[in-house]
C-alpha cells in the first residue's frame, strides 16, 4: 500500500510553519502557482493551476494518521487533486500524492478588498530560500501568476497567522524581487 503525501507549494515549504515530519523538497510537473481570492477568504492566498508546460518546487508531506478527511477539513477551501505521477522526489518508498487546488470557477484575481498580505509572501520566500536557495526562491516568483494584485504591508502587524520573522538579508530579498515585478506593497492604513 502506498503512503499518502500531498504536496506544498505555499507556506508549507517552509519548515517553521508546521510541525508535519520529514516534510522532502519535490517538484510537480503540469502545473503553476497564482495568487486568487474566493468568498470563503478575506484575503487572497495562493492556489495551484493545471499548466502543461509549467513545473514548480515545494515539499512533500506525509498525511497525518494516513486521515485525508481530516486534511481535507483542514484545507477545506480547496479541492484534493491526484498528481502522483507528476511529482518527482527523493523518497524510495512507494507514495501517492495529491495537490490541493482552488477550482478555478471558484476563486478569482486579488482585488482591493482582497489583497495578498505581505506577511503570507515572506514566510512563503522565507521557506524557499531554506530549502531551494536564492536561485529557488527567484524560481517561486518567476512561476507564480497574478503580482499585478494589490500586496498589502502588514509587515509591523502581522495579519497573516503562521507569519515568521525574516532575517534582514531575507527581507531584502523579498522586497528586491517585487520591486523587479513592479510589485509595491501599499501601508496597512489603506486597508479595507
Amino acid at each position: 500500500m502506498a503512503d499518502p503525501c500531498f504536496f506544498g507549494y505555499g507556506s508549507l515549504v517552509n519548515r517553521a510553519t508546521h510541525d508535519f515530519p520529514d516534510p522532502q523538497p519535490a517538484r510537480l510537473k503540469g502545473w503553476r502557482r497564482a495568487w486568487c481570492h474566493t468568498d470563503l477568504r478575506p484575503v487572497a492566498f495562493l492556489t495551484a493551476l493545471p499548466d502543461p508546460g509549467a513545473e514548480i518546487d515545494g515539499m512533500i508531506v506525509h498525511v497525518p494518521d494516513n486521515d485525508w478527511a481530516a486534511l481535507d477539513r483542514r484545507e477545506w477551501a480547496y479541492d484534493r487533486l491526484a498528481v502522483t505521477d507528476r511529482v518527482s522526489h527523493p523518497l524510495e518508498r512507494k507514495v501517492e500524492i495529491a495537490v490541493y487546488a482552488v477550482p478555478e470557477d471558484r476563486h478569482g484575481r486579488p482585488t482591493d478588498r482582497h489583497p495578498i498580505l505581505l506577511s503570507y509572501i515572506d514566510v512563503v520566500v522565507q521557506g524557499y530560500l531554506r530549502e531551494f536557495g536564492a536561485e529557488g526562491a527567484a524560481r517561486f516568483f518567476a512561476t507564480t501568476t497574478g503580482w499585478e494584485a494589490p500586496v498589502l504591508n502588514d509587515r509591523a502587524t502581522p495579519r497573516y497567522p503562521r507569519h515568521q520573522r525574516l532575517a534582514p538579508a531575507e527581507t531584502a530579498f523579498v522586497d528586491e524581487q517585487l520591486a523587479a515585478l513592479g510589485v509595491r506593497p501599499r501601508a496597512l492604513s489603506g486597508a479595507a
